[in-house]
């Protein structure tokens, strides 16, 4: 059991990494004055201390930046999240009985929590996402129109234990003591339930005393569907999304495959590697693997075939030279998309270049396939050397595995597919799946994607099937897992058609009628989603 904890509270200043100490309530030692380095302060009395709107919100960015500087000087990926904010849970017990000390909990909010207290919306994350919900599902955020309308609710998201952005993991230090070093894969095995519970709190410190709803896709399903357990007069409804009700075989030998491939990398040293030096060959492997899973076949078929890509976003990873000899050439070809440790190559044969060129056989003159010679018709050899030429397809899985390894941290990652792997909401619940399923009591909204191989739509047929209030509905995409992070206006329409029925007193806020679905356009490609504002089959 998780023991409850009277306060939480948020440190800026350069002595708030090295020394954490309670402070009562939130409303406690209200400063009055510029706070000094070692201050504590919520920013409900910040905002009680800043007057002006303007001058309040501008100090605040800075403050927060502070905060997430300075209370986690060891993990930099927490930066990455804009407003985000950082309580410290001083004790808390995992489902396998170990005890973590002190431990970060990284979460944002949007919108105001009314006087009741249950006007609140808990948003959770997939499994590389952030609590920086903006970021991937941004088009569903905002006012009225928009499922996540911050005018009518408090919404909030928690980012998860083993995750990099803020929450306890492989990255932050041992029981928030710099001087211990981080966990690194000495970070305990943590659960969707440990995650569930580990969150309750941070709701109750907020003031939350209901729940409207609960809303996440895949990973983030997987936390609706244990929410639900707190019962339906705490949790009024929940929107599971392409999730399961129990992590399958195949997504769990997908994870396998993922963490064998950082495994193998020679920088992984058992999970002891120089934070500055990751094993990001292998992180990025394990990436692109993931990849396949979250799109269809049809997906990448329609979308690259077999084009090259633009030549101005070739990706390559790691430079290599420009070879001089057809041995090299066909060296380098062989490599390509690897990091070659090679500058040159030994040959037991000097003569194989020069018996290679002049016996080169003679290729018909329509040999157009970008595999060996480019989309232009020409010979193989034609006097030159072999060029590498390879598939769109293939660079736009390299741009994503070198853009994943910026933003993820190995140890994370296989802390987090091993968190996939404990998901069954019939463990130490019930005799079976279905019957776990029907314990759950609230109005359930069921989103499947038809082309979704990794979550089937007869998973979700499953949850929808035994749910006792449920109902399933189908998001129309050929992108397989990933369309509850493409397809908005699908996604947006179905949930607030849910929230109009089951949330009305809400829904009608100030008596109105409620508005008419809409979404918001994407300005920027998504860090911690899957929408890009570029044309990706540009790659």
């Amino acid at each position: 059991m998780s023991r409850r904890f009277g306060s939480l509270i948020l440190y800026w200043g350069n002595e708030a990494a090295n020394h954490w100490r309670p402070v009562g309530q939130w409303q406690a030692q209200r400063p009055h004055g510029p706070p000094s380095a070692d201050s504590a302060i919520s920013w409900r009395d910040f905002d009680n201390l800043t007057r002006s709107c303007q001058l309040r919100l501008w100090l605040k960015a800075l403050l927060q930046m502070a905060i997430l500087v300075n209370i986690m000087p060891e993990n930099s990926f927490s930066a990455l999240i804009p407003e985000q904010q950082i309580a410290i849970v001083p004790e808390f017990t995992l489902e396998s009985g170990v005890t973590l000390y002190n431990l970060p909990v990284a979460y944002t909010t949007r919108g105001k929590l009314n006087e009741e207290g249950n006007n609140a919306m808990v948003i959770c994350h997939a499994l590389t996402g952030s609590a920086d919900v903006g970021d991937w599902w941004g088009p569903l955020l905002g006012g009225p129109g928009r499922a996540f309308d911050t005018s009518r609710f408090f919404i909030v998201c928690m980012n998860s234990l083993g995750s990099p952005y803020g929450t306890a993991s492989p990255v932050t230090a041992k029981d928030n003591d710099p001087s211990k070093g981080r966990y690194g894969p000495e970070f305990p095995l943590t659960t969707i339930r440990d995650d569930v519970n580990l969150h309750k709190l941070i709701l109750d410190d907020l003031g939350v005393k209901q729940l409207a709803a609960v809303v996440g896709g895949s990973l983030g399903g997987m936390f609706v569907l244990e929410w639900a357990y707190f019962g339906k007069d705490y949790i009024r409804c929940i929107v599971p999304i392409a999730t399961s009700s129990r992590h399958s075989a195949w997504g769990i030998s997908w994870g396998e495959a993922q963490r064998q491939s950082i495994y193998a990398d020679p920088k992984y040293d058992d999970g002891y590697y120089a934070f500055d030096d990751p094993p990001s060959t292998g992180l990025g492997a394990a990436r692109m693997s993931a990849l396949l899973t979250y799109r269809s076949r049809n997906s990448f078929e329609s979308r690259f075939g077999r084009n090259i890509p633009d030549p101005s976003k070739v990706q390559t990873i790691g430079g290599r030279p420009r070879p001089s000899t057809p041995s090299e050439a066909h060296f380098h070809i062989h490599n390509d998309g690897h990091v070659v440790k090679r500058t040159s190559i030994s040959r037991q044969n000097s003569t194989t270049d020069a018996a290679s060129t002049a016996e080169s056989p003679a290729v018909p003159d329509n040999v157009a396939d970008p595999q060996f010679h480019g989309p232009t018709n020409g010979s193989l050899t034609g006097g030159d050397l072999p060029q590498s030429h390879y598939f769109s397809a293939q660079s736009y899985l390299r741009y994503q595995g070198r853009k994943f390894v910026t933003r993820f941290d190995s140890n994370c990652y296989i802390a987090m597919t091993r968190k996939l792997d404990t998901h069954d909401v019939s463990r130490n619940r019930a005799d079976t799946i279905a019957d776990a399923l029907a314990m759950i009591q609230q109005p359930t909204l069921v989103l499947g994607i038809e082309s979704d191989g990794l979550f089937t739509f007869a998973e979700q047929e499953e949850i929808a099937q035994h749910v006792p209030n449920a109902r399933l509905e189908r998001i129309e995409s050929p992108e397989g897992h990933d369309a509850f992070l493409l397809q908005f206006e699908q996604v947006n329409n179905y949930v607030l058609s849910f929230f109009n029925q089951v949330l009305p007193d809400i829904m009608s806020k100030d008596g109105g009628a409620p508005e008419e679905a809409s979404v918001g356009q994407i300005t920027k490609s998504s860090t911690f989603g899957e929408a890009e504002v570029e044309d990706i089959t540009a790659w």
